[in-house]
Order: structure tokens, then sequence, then C-alpha cells
């Protein structure tokens, strides 16, 4: 007994804590999701945990495929919170979560309030018995947890006030969009190009316009969903280039054109090391032919084969014989923390790669850089679009505008 009451005593002050940390760093700014958080036991939905891992900002790993690819985890707590944030739940509004672990669950319930009402899908039966489970034991055993395909929601409980989605989307399935209710707000982690950021969309007349938007990372979508990169080798294993199912590159590098000798160019654009660079490279994808995401082992970057590069990997442009992509180098008045950009180029069309790289990056500090971030428009299939870079998926074009 005395060590289950010192057990519940550290998880209480542990889980104040990690409340306390997010209002710091700014993370929660609502009231009353600091109380949500306050309130749901997160350690009772990692039980293979200890306390002092159930209650540290970081991810915990559920489940993995035969591959050893994460499949299920209880997502970060900040990135949970800033979720949260964007979706505004209020009091007595009617919520669906896809991809369901229990946690965000309880506090989407803990929001909604109990005029409110929560349901949480996920295509895993394992995934959706343990929610059963742990929700049961921490006290909202009125949530309803359905085992279905997340890419169809879950019409019977339909509309809904908001739709939160907790796993990596490449498309808005048009069952989000058809069960969202007047007025109502998807978040949902979404994949453009590459990288992956969770906007919060309102419904406006027959169209999704963005109001926030923040980098993220999450799992995969399973089920109908399901999409994923297309990787092609430029150095066996240990290095490749990646586009995404809706570009259709006539051609592409290859296997070995790192081989080929090395041009270097700086831009002059020096960045803190601590910033942001997801708009960067999300307006490089928006303006370059050929764009794709270079990712490569630590080894060779020890090797010399390639230089550093950002750690979500590095923007690119390619063509069927040569390959440019940004590196960094630490900036000379500011080493320890900032580091100017710069273009590596491989091949017979380096130079022209470069050049067009280097000038994007420069347009990119001098216009957008500072600026409100770009914007998001989400218009079914085959609509009439308005202006802006498109990015047309299986059910939907996403527009993306850049405001200076």
């Amino acid at each position: 007994m005395t060590d289950q009451r010192s057990d519940a005593a550290q998880a209480d002050a542990l889980r104040a804590a990690l409340t306390r940390h997010l209002v710091a760093e700014g993370t929660i700014r609502d009231e009353r999701v600091a109380a949500a958080f306050a309130a749901v036991p997160r350690h009772l939905f990692v039980p293979q945990s200890s306390l002092d891992i159930a209650y540290a900002d970081d991810v915990v790993l559920m489940k993995r495929n035969a591959a050893g690819v994460v499949i299920s985890s209880v997502s970060q707590p900040s990135i949970v919170a800033l979720m949260l944030e964007q979706a505004d739940v209020r009091p007595g509004d009617r919520v669906l979560e896809i991809g369901s672990g229990g946690y965000n669950a309880a506090l989407l319930r803990e929001l909604a309030g109990p005029k409110g009402a929560v349901t949480t899908v996920d295509i895993d039966p394992e995934v959706t018995d343990r929610a059963r489970v742990v929700l049961d034991d921490a006290g909202y055993g009125d949530v309803r947890v359905v085992e279905a395909d997340g890419e169809f929601g879950v019409p019977e409980d339909a509309p809904y006030d908001r739709i939160v989605v907790t796993v990596t989307a490449w498309d808005i399935a048009p069952a989000w969009s058809d069960q969202l209710g007047a007025g109502g707000r998807i978040v949902v982690p979404l994949r453009l190009r590459g990288q992956t950021r969770s906007i919060a969309f309102d419904r406006v007349d027959e169209h999704l316009e963005s109001r926030s938007t923040t980098p993220c990372g999450f799992v995969s979508m399973q089920g109908a969903g399901a999409n994923y990169e297309r990787l092609i080798s430029i150095w066996g294993d240990a290095a490749s280039v990646s586009f995404d199912e809706d570009q259709v590159p006539e051609e592409h590098p290859f296997d070995g054109v790192l081989d080929q000798p090395r041009e270097q160019v700086w831009s002059g654009v020096v960045v803190n090391r601590e910033e942001q660079l997801s708009d960067l490279q999300l307006w490089l994808a928006s303006t370059l032919p050929g764009y794709c995401v270079l990712s490569a082992e630590r080894s060779l970057q020890e090797e010399g084969v390639v230089t550093p590069s950002p750690h979500w990997g590095a923007a690119a442009v390619a063509t069927g014989d040569s390959v440019a992509y940004l590196t960094s180098c630490p900036a000379r008045r500011r080493p320890e923390s900032h580091m100017e950009l710069g273009v590596n180029g491989h091949g017979p069309d380096a130079d022209d790669l470069i050049d067009r790289l280097i000038d994007q990056v420069r347009i990119w500090n001098r216009r957008l850089r500072h600026g409100p971030g770009p914007r998001y428009r989400i218009d079914a299939a085959g609509t009439e679009l308005p202006a802006g870079f498109h990015i047309d998926r299986r059910h939907s074009s996403v527009t993306v505008n850049w405001p200076e």
C-alpha cells in the first residue's frame, strides 16, 4: 500500500512538472490545455515504461511491424500540446480522433467536457484493444473506441466539430471533409515534399483553409490512406533521394552520382542553428523542377562523401546524371550559434543546379524568411483552383501561397 501511494504521489509530481515545463516553454498557452495535461495520468497509457520516461517530453514507441518500422506510439507531449492548441476544442464539442493510443483521446475528453463526445478510431485491433483497457482504467470509459480504417472516419457519430489526426497523412480523405460539420476544424500532420507539418484547417464553404501550422513528426498512416515516398539510391544503401507520389520525374540520378567531382558554392545567407528551415524547404519545392530530398547516413559525412546537411534531410534538385543539395558550414563571425547555407553539386549539370538552388535560397532570405509563412488551402480533386503552387493528391489538391 505504501509503495502504491508513493508511486501515485511521484506520478502526480512528475505530471505537474511536465505541465509546468510545457507552459514555461510557451508550448501550452491555453489554461484549459494545461488543466487537461495536469489531469490525465499519462503513465497508465505507457505501462511498460518507468514513471520518469512516462512523464518525459519524448515519444514512447509502442509497436513495430515485421520490418522494424514503428507503427504505433504515444506521441511526444509537446507535439500533443501544440496540436491541442491548434484544435481549440470547446466544451460540448463532438471530436473524432484518427489514430488511437488512448492518451490523446483522454486529453480531448477533458477538453470537450461532460457535454461533449470523443470517438477514437484505429485500424489495428491490438491498438484499439489496449486503448479501450487503459481509457477505462484511467476513468474515461465514455470515450468511444472503434476498430476501423481511419481513412473512412466514423460516419455514425458525425458530424464532428473537431477532427484530430494523429498519424502522418499524405492526403485529406473525402470522408474527413464530409464528416466535418459547418464551421468545423481539422488538425492533421500533412506530408508535403518530404516534410510533415501539423496544419489546422477550418471549413470555409466547400474547401478548407489553414489557420496555423507547425513542424511535427508522426508514424505513417496505414490502410487505404497509406502512402510512402519513393526512394532512389545514389550511393548504395547509404544515400538516396526521395520523391513524393505526386512527383513523376522524367529522369533521376543514378547510383554512384556522388562519385563525380564535387562543386560547392556558398550563398552568404546565415541562419541560427536552431532556426526552423522547413519553410525554406517548401519554398524550394514549390519553385524548382526536379526537387527531391537527399538523405545520407552519418558515415558518409565522416568519410567526406557528403558534407553536413539539415537533420531532416537536405533539399535537393536532380537530373538524370546530376544532383545538387543544400549544405551548411559554421558562419565565420558566429561559428558557435550560426551557420551559412551553401550548395554542393555533382555531375555535368552541377553548375546549373547549384545556381538555381542558390538563387532561390537568396530570394527566400530576402522576401519570405521573416514573413508569416505559407498558407494552405484544400480543394476536392478536379475542382477549379485558386492561384498558387498546387500539389495534386488522390482526392484533393493542396494550394500553397506565400505572403511576403
